[in-house]
């Protein structure tokens, strides 16, 4: 939205995402948050637990925005490369942190056996990434957050990584909610309102299509400028009734 918010990219890794077995939810959970915080998540993306692909799409994301979050492979089986390919990416070691092998030797004491061991190599550089659930940390390297795929803990672990991050102005929205006709009855004022109002954006999400009931579209409007927003939608309300349309505003949400 702007160029002086901070930028993001979400990194999913894992095959379980990839082959259907597992639904991710992280990302939402994560643009949330970020939305919150006034960070523009611009991009996300899915790879499988190779570690040339975790390493190259890392790479293109960390130059690219200002934060990338990833989730999943930082557990204790064979699969759970996020890791070693994070260190790789950033040229450095892998060695065992002492904090984190502290913690997991607090953790599990007696049954702290060489798969939960590998939970505790950190890339040299990184600092830890608190984890209130299960204990094993995830970790930040540069601009790098690293942690859970499971979404428990992975949304424990975002209280942590909140403080850390530049923040920027909060992303306003405002819905008008069209019924009784499709979205292409209102494209053309849809995009008349756009062109008008360039630093806002706009969008269209039909509902009821192919569906025995109501039909009709949601327009948002989305802007860091609120008062910018409420014009906008009042003036698009007012076109959408000239035109005979039926459409309501939906209370406000950030």
């Amino acid at each position: 939205m702007s160029k002086s918010s901070p930028t993001a990219a979400v990194l999913i890794i894992g095959d379980e995402v990839l082959s259907g077995r597992t639904q991710d939810t992280n990302l939402n959970t994560i643009a949330r948050f970020l939305a919150a915080l006034g960070i523009d998540l611009l991009e996300a993306r899915t790879v499988g637990d190779r570690k040339a692909q975790i390493v190259e799409a890392l790479n293109a994301l960390r130059t690219a925005h200002d934060y990338v979050f990833t989730t999943g492979g930082i557990g204790p089986t064979h699969d759970d490369i996020t890791a070693d390919a994070v260190a790789t990416a950033f040229g450095v070691a892998l060695p065992e942190h002492p904090e984190a092998l502290a913690i997991l030797e607090r953790r599990y004491g007696a049954e702290l056996n060489a798969p939960r061991r590998r939970m505790a190599r950190i890339p040299a550089g990184g600092s830890l990434i608190a984890n209130p659930v299960t204990d094993a940390p995830g970790f930040q390297i540069g601009n790098v957050f690293v942690m859970a795929g499971v979404p428990k803990i992975m949304t424990a672990m975002l209280e942590d990584v909140a403080p850390r991050l530049r923040t920027g102005a909060v992303v306003h929205s405002r819905t008008v909610r069209v019924t009784g006709v499709g979205e292409g009855s209102v494209a053309d004022i849809l995009t008349a309102a756009a062109l008008a109002n360039r630093d806002l954006s706009f969008g269209s999400y039909p509902f009821g299509a192919g569906t025995v009931g109501e039909i009709g579209t949601n327009l948002v409007v989305r802007g860091r400028d609120e008062g910018a927003v409420e014009a906008a939608t009042a003036a698009l309300l007012e076109t959408l009734e000239t035109a005979g349309i039926v459409a309501t505003a939906i209370p406000a949400s950030s």
